[in-house]
């Protein structure tokens, strides 16, 4: 028998409710009360160093495990030290849901000094996140909560910000059942007479000659029905958050090109060209123009469970709205039913020579690295990159994935300091599964601290530290515009010492090809492993 039912107790109930099982956060003064709860739940809390590692964490929680990553921080400063995090998550589609105290009701906007006073908290984390709630009342927690998970479930998962005022948080809860409810996805097939059907997608695809495909992370769920349209000889090119949806050593796999030359010409030339759960957007294709054939002469079709994204950045002749995996595998199973024998099955393979040429040039200062990582680690290893060359420019490129393995990037928001928490909250989520972390020395050093995390967590994770001495890629543009380098060299610390003074073991790599032993034997540890790699 709890001998105080709060607020914070419909929270913690409200989660458990709806099978959270990990929380990552830093307790404060605010926030007290989502804690008297906990030790009697079945929510496991993770405390990081910072609360910008906790929403790192949470967000790769969320994409390695499909369920939302969930964050717990005080008012004021702890909530906008999460903001850069729930804004990478924004930018990815990923389901995190951020709790946070907030000023006492009736006291928005007051400027009285308040301990953590925020002008407007609300409004500040509603500006990047899909919405963030406000709540007045501790009955009306369980019903926010269950449509918060019912959107995540139901509609793009964004993350989402819960606000309770403190009294409300520290005040009596009724402790009413926490309702849940069923997930709605939108149908394949729209209701409205004479919208665009799955068949006409089909229809379209039969009558092509130079069928294409074009896979966001929206398509991440749909691997089954894209290997079967893969088969047929269609192929495939996916942004880096659709990386290894199909496996990328299949025939039709062209790879995480999106963002190559070689992939927006062969694009260009499709007479079909069809995009699933992708915005193709600037950090898709790095300034490359999308503009399949002409008009008359070419169809775009855009396959996307949120309507808005059916006609952003590239105008489509079909639509349809509705979750990939349903919407593909009735394409699949049509497609390859009528298997069309119109289709220049050589085309993709045509390609994948020359953009294995252009990857090969794009990432050969790092392609050793993931040439001895891959081959050395399990196929289902998830790779927790950061915004360093070594990962957008060597791991996306240069170590083949298929639906198995998983690289954790932040793809949209391009942020540094994700690789290590995202690391940690993959391991949180799948114990089992092995877990490296790959980045420079310059994303390193925003969120190094969270190796203590590790450590704490008793976290076997190979932290793989690839120093080039700072901020190679922005020396590099300063070079290109005739700027003098300034503000890019880094002094960097003792790396291994750094991490054995934190209790984590750290060792120093002689060579790229002793990855090969070092970085297994980290899997098997009883701690987290930082090996640090002079290379560039």
């Amino acid at each position: 028998m709890r001998d105080r039912v709060t607020g914070g107790a419909a929270v913690v109930d409200s989660l458990e409710a709806h099978g959270v099982r990990h929380v990552f956060g830093i307790p404060g003064t605010h926030s007290l009360e989502l804690y008297r709860s906990l030790p009697g739940s079945g929510i496991r809390h993770i405390v990081t160093r910072h609360e910008q590692g906790a929403g790192y964490a949470a967000d790769s929680y969320a994409r390695v495990s499909g369920r939302p990553g969930v964050v717990f921080t005080t008012s004021g400063p702890g909530i906008t030290n999460a903001v850069t995090a729930l804004a990478t998550a924004y930018a990815d589609s990923v389901p995190v849901l951020a709790v946070s105290p907030g000023v006492p009701r009736g006291m928005v906007g007051a400027d009285v000094g308040w301990l953590h006073e925020v002008k407007n908290q609300q409004a500040a984390l509603d500006a990047v996140t899909a919405r963030s709630i406000r709540v007045e009342s501790a009955d009306d927690i369980p019903d926010a909560l269950a449509d918060v998970f019912h959107g995540f479930a139901s509609r793009r998962p964004r993350p989402v910000h819960l606000e309770v005022p403190v009294d409300v948080l520290e005040g009596p809860w009724c402790a009413s059942p926490c309702p849940v409810r069923e997930p709605t996805r939108p149908a394949a097939h729209p209701p409205s007479a004479g919208e665009p059907h799955v068949a006409a997608v089909v229809d379209a695809l039969v009558a092509s000659s130079r069928p294409a495909l074009w896979l966001g992370g929206g398509a991440r769920g749909a691997a089954a029905s894209v290997a079967a349209l893969a088969d047929l000889g269609i192929p495939v090119v996916t942004t880096v958050a659709g990386k290894g949806i199909l496996d990328e050593t299949h025939g039709s796999s062209l790879g995480a090109a999106a963002r190559l030359a070689g992939a927006h010409r062969l694009v260009n030339d499709a007479d079909l060209l069809i995009v699933v759960g992708s915005e193709v957007g600037d950090s898709d294709t790095w300034g490359g123009t999308l503009a399949p054939g002409r008009a008359g002469e070419r169809t775009v079709v855009r396959i996307d469970l949120d309507p808005a994204q059916l006609a952003k950045n590239l105008v489509a002749d079909l639509t349809v709205q509705g979750d990939a995996a349903e919407v593909l595998a009735e394409v699949a199973r049509a497609a390859g039913t009528a298997r069309p024998d119109g289709w220049d099955r050589d085309r993709g393979k045509q390609a994948r020579v020359t953009l294995d040429a252009e990857a090969a040039e794009l990432g050969a200062p790092w392609e050793p690295i993931q040439r001895v990582l891959s081959e050395a680690l399990p196929p289902e290893t998830v790779v927790a990159g950061d915004s360093s060359q070594v990962t957008y420019l060597g791991t996306v490129h240069t170590w083949p994935m298929g639906p198995r393995g998983r690289l954790v990037y932040p793809t949209g928001y391009a942020t540094l300091g994700y690789g290590l928490p995202a690391a940690i909250g993959a391991k949180v989520a799948q114990p089992e599964r092995p877990v490296v972390a790959l980045f420079g020395d310059g994303a390193a050093m925003f969120s190094i601290q969270e190796l203590m995390t590790a450590v704490e967590q008793r976290l076997p994770i190979p932290v793989v530290v690839v120093d080039n001495g700072g901020y190679a890629e922005i020396r590099e543009q300063m070079v290109d515009r005739d700027i003098t380098p300034q503000a890019v060299d880094l002094v960097g610390p003792d790396f291994p010492a750094l991490a054995r003074a934190m209790g984590a073991a750290g060792v120093a790599a002689p060579s790229v090809e002793s990855l090969a032993d070092l970085v297994p034997a980290a899997l098997v540890a009883d701690r987290p492993t930082l090996v640090h790699l002079r290379h560039g």
